[in-house]
């Protein structure tokens, strides 16, 4: 079966499968709306881990680890906007430096790690 993934970086990815973190943010918007695989690459976002007190060694990289789904999206086109939000995306100590679009998740789970090669933007997957 064919299905969609979307590479989050750690320590964002562990952010959502956690239930800390239900908007990821991105610089581009998408129609998509539905499940997808959480994949976290291999390269891990340092500053994000010290900032949340994450030890980097724990973190699970270069594989499927959780699902989500999409059930909306919308535009921070204004830095008020996208502060509001914060306590959601997680992602407001870096600051607003362009429109940014953020992607509503629901149904978060953690699946058994799956070693993948991710992809930008959303790449299929067939498990």
């Amino acid at each position: 079966m064919v299905q969609y993934a979307l590479s989050i970086r750690q320590p964002w990815a562990e952010l959502i499968i956690k239930g800390k973190k239900d908007i990821e943010t991105r610089t581009w918007n998408t129609g998509f709306r539905g499940e997808f695989f959480i994949h976290s690459p291999k390269q891990i976002d340092l500053e994000a881990c010290k900032f949340f007190k994450i030890d980097p060694k724990t973190l699970i990289t270069g594989s499927l680890i959780g699902k989500a789904k999409i059930v909306s999206s919308k535009e921070y086109s204004m830095p008020v906007q996208y502060a509001e939000d914060n306590s959601r995306h997680a992602a407001g100590f870096f600051g607003f430096s362009r429109p940014k679009f953020g992607f509503l998740l629901a149904d978060i789970e953690r699946i058994e790690p799956k070693p993948f090669r991710g992809a930008l933007g959303f790449f299929k997957v067939e498990i």
